[in-house]
């Protein structure tokens, strides 16, 4: 008997060893009935044999052997079934060893009952293997996406949930701080309070803004007519009084006008002279430049320093990369900065324009912002 055949008209011995094996793997869940557990099985079993019975090109057969197989334009049983044990608790391991138990059933019930006398049965096993490998590959393909997609709403509405509570603690530090007769600890206490829930009130913000970028919405900006230059004194002052030992130099070579959403880019030179400060050289001078260069507004941060080490270069802007490969070693420089330069840069890119960084021991490190000569 033909292996797709065997599969056809074996098919309820095959879906009892599947559901015995997807019995056994243990989850945090509550165990599920037969059918949740044989899921979509019999649909991918029967799509496996439709496969193995349609004539295939050895061009064909290479094509799929390296991956490249047919792909369906709606959702395959396969990709439903991971999404369905990604609810049912299942980790993407314990969904991949289905799979393995499933050949290994398939195979080892069939050859039970064959002798190998026809040839064509070992053409059976490898169509047989590489149908199991296309359907392997669509489940971890949607089981990776749905996780993704999961972790980006979480994100976002973790986000948006926890700035109520952060709203009423502000709240109830500033009517303490107001109260009359309280002593000196009450004070402090208050303002640290008070301090450090709008500290976390930043922090939301910017997983707020890094859930719409995830998201795929982008940061919105609010473009309106303004001046560029007395935005970049309100923030250099703010961090003064922040940083009072800080230096901080303004060269202003032009008034620039344009179309800006004030808050949004208040926030990007919050984020780059607020690196400067905390990530370079105490005692040396920052220096804040507003310029032009071809007619292409510009308003650059130069602070000295340890240089960013050019292997992080490439992942200032990626918070993905910083947060996996290099953020456990980060020391110096490149320590903390991620997700804030990513929000920065996603900004200015709602304004058309982009961020540009140099960092070397001569010059030290200069982020750049640059506008749209429009915006000019």
């Amino acid at each position: 008997m033909r292996l797709f055949q065997f599969i056809e008209s074996d098919m309820e011995g095959i879906l009892q060893a599947w559901e015995n094996y997807a019995r056994s793997v243990e989850t945090d869940l509550p165990k599920q009935d037969a059918i949740g557990l044989r899921d979509h099985a019999e649909k991918m079993l029967r799509t496996v044999a439709l496969d193995m019975r349609t004539p295939q090109t050895s061009h064909q057969q290479a094509e799929k052997a390296q991956g490249r197989g047919p792909r369906s334009s709606s959702d395959t049983a396969a990709e439903t079934h991971a999404v369905a044990r990604l609810i049912a608790g299942f980790s993407m391991d314990q969904m991949v060893s289905e799979y393995r138990a499933l050949r290994s059933s398939v195979l080892s019930l069939w050859l039970t009952q064959e002798s190998f006398a026809e040839a064509l049965h070992v053409q059976d096993m490898i169509r047989f293997n590489e149908a199991i490998d296309q359907a392997l590959a669509e489940s971890i393909a949607a089981y990776g996406s749905a996780v993704e997609s999961t972790r980006k709403m979480v994100l976002a509405v973790l986000g948006h949930d926890l700035r109520s509570p952060l709203g009423a603690i502000l709240m109830a530090g500033d009517l303490i701080q107001r109260q009359k007769g309280l002593d000196e600890k009450g004070k402090v206490l208050a303002t640290q309070v008070c301090t450090s829930a709008r500290r976390a009130n930043l922090m939301i913000n910017d997983l707020l803004d890094l859930a719409r970028c995830n998201l795929g919405t982008g940061i919105p900006v609010d473009l309106q007519k303004v001046e560029l230059n007395p935005i970049c004194h309100a923030v250099i002052n703010e961090l003064r009084t922040a940083f009072p030992q800080a230096q901080i130099f303004l060269d202003e070579q032009v008034q620039i006008t344009g179309q800006f959403d004030p808050d949004r880019i208040s926030q990007v030179f919050t984020n780059l002279i607020g690196n400067a400060l905390r990530h370079g050289d105490s005692t040396a001078p920052i220096k804040v430049t507003v310029g032009k260069v071809q007619g292409i507004p510009r308003v650059s941060v130069q602070n000295s320093g340890e240089p960013i080490p050019p292997e992080v270069m490439p992942y200032l802007f990626k918070p993905e990369g910083r947060y996996s490969s290099y953020s456990s070693g980060e020391r110096g420089s490149a320590a903390g900065l991620g997700l804030g330069l990513f929000i920065a840069s996603e900004i200015v890119a709602s304004h058309g324009g982009k961020i540009e960084v140099q960092s070397n021991e001569k010059d030290g490190t200069t982020f750049e912002v640059i506008l749209l000569p429009s915006t000019g």
